[in-house]
């Protein structure tokens, strides 16, 4: 009983402990919401609140500084994520290359893949970022940068823009690693990587991208149209790639039983077609980033339209330049082939790339039906008459369909095109719209010297590297495969 008490006393004054304590804080709580009567404490308060127009000046300068650095930000993601899928086009072309080669050398072109980025990686940001945005006016070149980037600013972070023109820098020297395939030395392959990383895609990007004597041509006084188009790069970056693999392969020279005494070609098939479709497949996908992250903007409504016009037009080049590459085949060779078809999609792709966001989608269709039908008798006639040796078809589908693409963006580009500070920069239909020869003639004149650059420039560094050091491996390398030799491992154990 006396325990009971105990504790019973003890909660009561517990109890009445907590009940002080409440009270005391209600007392407080009820002094600091009643007013003050105070004329000096009003005073303060009075003259502490600014004015309401004030309030409107500053909350209008604090929402107008947020929403532009939401739309830089915006604008960011996107183009370092339209990156990553150009990136992921790496893997998409060294499945085509391993695809559509022998089992023996599947290392040596994944390592050749891999080599290209990251060479190309570390060299663009050394110098060719400099070459190639340097300077301003019609200058053959930029000046190098030598690792510095404070020299460029057009808006976005510097850093995320570099990283966007890396992975198309690394996309043009891929384009060759195909078409020498099975036969080149690979310590020589490396010493064109350097050359095609800092010298030949860096200058003629200049040209243009960077604000050289293309990008401000003007052949017949037509103030309307200025300068060469090329939205994404069918000219820049794969037509560059595909006339340095045309010389390269050239010079390299056929593969062993390629070509017979009489001069007739035997095909040598490729040893795994289910990896070569998954590779483009990859590419397919990783072009979304390609064309459509050249806007490099997607925090306007006008950029909204831009970026989904250019998915649709880019997906049925694709389509169409796939179907009619079957089609022709099929009639031509009385069977539809695959390999065929597969670089009828790459054609397609590669030849919308120009005119993405300046043909209508009809004319993306018609691009990439041409460009599909123009890649098979393209490889026949590299293969059959003029005995270069291109065993993935990198040539005919990067050089020849970047050319034809380039070239119809003259005839066919209906609608005016922007630069980022909203300034038309194709303010004309093509030749085919009744808008006169002039944007055709500078899309003529582009896309050739831009090509005779290319296949100059590709053909002065294999011969000099031929004629000194040998590009090509002996026969019995070459006999027995690349991988052994030249990496002392093999892809399939």
């Amino acid at each position: 009983m006396k325990t009971y008490i105990k504790i019973t006393r003890t909660r009561l004054t517990l109890f009445a402990v907590f009940a002080i304590m409440i009270i005391i804080s209600a007392s407080k709580l009820w002094a600091q919401d009643t007013p003050a009567t105070d004329t000096a404490v009003t005073e303060v308060i009075l003259t502490a609140v600014p004015d309401e127009a004030v309030i409107e000046e500053v909350t209008q300068a604090e929402i107008s500084d947020g929403v532009a650095d939401l739309s830089l930000s915006v604008n960011t993601v996107w183009m370092l994520l339209a990156a990553m899928l150009v990136f992921f086009m790496q893997p998409g072309f060294a499945l085509v290359e391993a695809g559509f080669t022998r089992t023996k050398n599947t290392a040596n072109i994944l390592m050749k893949n891999f080599l290209d980025f990251m060479i190309g990686s570390l060299l663009f940001f050394f110098l060719g970022f400099g070459i190639m945005f340097g300077c301003d006016g019609a200058g053959f070149l930029g000046m190098p940068n030598f690792g510095d980037l404070s020299f460029y600013d057009n808006g976005l972070p510097t850093e995320g823009f570099l990283i966007f023109q890396t992975v198309f820098c690394a996309t043009a020297a891929t384009i060759v690693s195909g078409a020498m395939a099975e036969r080149t030395k690979f310590h020589m392959y490396l010493v064109y990587t350097i050359l095609i990383s800092v010298i030949i895609y860096p200058i003629s990007g200049h040209w243009t991208w960077g604000g050289g004597w293309l990008s401000t041509l003007n052949l017949m006084g037509d103030t309307a149209i200025s300068g060469f188009h090329d939205f994404a790069g069918s000219t820049i970056v794969h037509s560059v790639g595909g006339w340095v693999a045309l010389v390269g392969a050239a010079v390299l020279g056929p593969r062993i039983g390629k070509y017979a005494k009489d001069g007739k070609s035997k095909a040598i098939p490729g040893h795994n077609l289910t990896i070569a479709a998954l590779g483009v497949f990859i590419l397919w996908f990783g072009w979304f980033g390609f064309n459509p992250g050249s806007q490099l903007a997607a925090s306007s409504g006008d950029d909204r339209v831009a970026i989904s016009h250019v998915f649709l037009t880019t997906n049925l080049a694709a389509a169409a330049g796939g179907l009619f590459s079957l089609l022709t085949a099929w009639c031509k060779y009385k069977k539809p082939s695959l390999s065929l078809t597969l670089n009828g999609v790459l054609a397609g792709l590669v030849g919308i790339t120009a005119g993405c966001d300046a043909v209508s989608p009809w004319g993306a269709i018609i691009i990439g039906a041409v460009c599909g039908i123009v890649m098979v008798f393209s490889v026949e006639f590299i293969d059959k008459v003029l005995k270069i040796d291109d065993p993935v078809g990198a040539s005919s589908v990067h050089g020849t369909c970047g050319l034809v693409g380039t070239l119809m963006t003259g005839l066919l580009s209906i609608q005016p095109v922007l630069d980022d500070a909203g300034n038309t920069i194709l303010d004309h239909a093509g030749l085919l719209y009744g808008g006169g020869i002039e944007l055709f003639a500078i899309q003529a004149v582009g896309a050739l010297v831009i090509g005779a650059w290319a296949a100059i420039a590709g053909f002065v560094i294999f011969k000099l590297l031929d004629v000194t050091f040998g590009i090509r491996v002996s026969k019995r390398v070459e006999e027995e495969g690349l991988d052994i030799y030249e990496h002392g491992e093999t892809a399939y154990n």
